[in-house]
């Protein structure tokens, strides 16, 4: 059965994306078939970081709004066999929540296990349009109160108002120095002050600048740090009872 899971965060920089771009190259990695949305409607930056700019050409607009079949749309990585990509259009069209059931009615006739949906930060508009199909919400944050604080607010909002029941959260970005020095909240701190569960932990790494800027997945570059964050998040996502990682 499909998963349809929104990343969303409360405010923008806390590594969305490239959490989005690694659970799922995690997951095609481990053979579930995976189907990424760029949901961030100009400001899209997903194909950037999965390295594919010059694959992608329809957006998921275009499939919701019926121009064009999803099988015909949908970019296939150059790395991983399993993993497909939908951009965000330039600016924000005419949607309805019927074109999006038809968008996750193709997905799930095309036999992908997972859809993720890298949404746009905070609460715009078009999140509605997204929340609508998923099943499960993803929030992520850093260690810092202000982003807490926003986190708690997105996933209230996803709850109250498009009753996703399933909300997560992974603490992202997470500096361990900061933290013992008082000057970042602590993991128990921030699951109590956003009200969530904790998915999972992504250390602060430089090498996903690095990845992002050439659109390399870190998880072939390395497998230790956030690449082993993001393949213990995958496997948890499947149901797997797995430590956190220590940082």
């Amino acid at each position: 059965m499909l998963k349809v899971i929104l990343v969303a965060s409360g405010k923008g920089g806390t590594g969305k994306t490239s959490l989005t771009a690694g659970v799922g190259a995690a997951l095609a990695q481990a053979g579930q078939r995976v189907l990424l949305i760029d949901g961030d409607c100009g400001l899209r930056n997903l194909d950037i970081v999965l390295g594919m700019s010059d694959r992608v050409v329809y957006s998921f607009a275009d499939v919701a709004g019926g121009a064009v079949m999803l099988c015909d749309a949908m970019a296939r990585h150059p790395v991983y066999e399993n993993l497909y990509l939908l951009t965000a259009p330039v600016a924000l069209p005419a949607l309805s929540e019927r074109g999006m059931e038809q968008l996750a009615v193709q997905a799930e006739e095309a036999a992908f296990d997972y859809l993720l949906i890298d949404g746009p930060a905070g609460l715009p508009a078009e999140l509605s349009w997204l929340a609508h199909i998923s099943t499960q919400a993803i929030i992520v944050t850093a260690t810092d109160r202000a982003c807490i604080r926003g986190a708690e607010r997105c996933a209230r909002k996803l709850e109250e108002e498009y009753c996703i029941q399933r909300i997560r959260m992974v603490l992202n970005r997470v500096r361990p120095q900061m933290i013992c020095r008082g000057q970042s909240a602590n993991i128990d701190d921030a699951m109590d002050e956003a009200g969530l569960p904790l998915l999972g932990l992504v250390p602060e790494d430089e090498d996903l600048i690095v990845c992002g800027n050439s659109g390399n997945s870190i998880l072939s570059v390395k497998r230790s740090g956030a690449s082993h964050a993001f393949q213990n998040i995958a496997r948890r996502l499947e149901g797997e009872r797995v430590p956190l990682m220590k940082i």
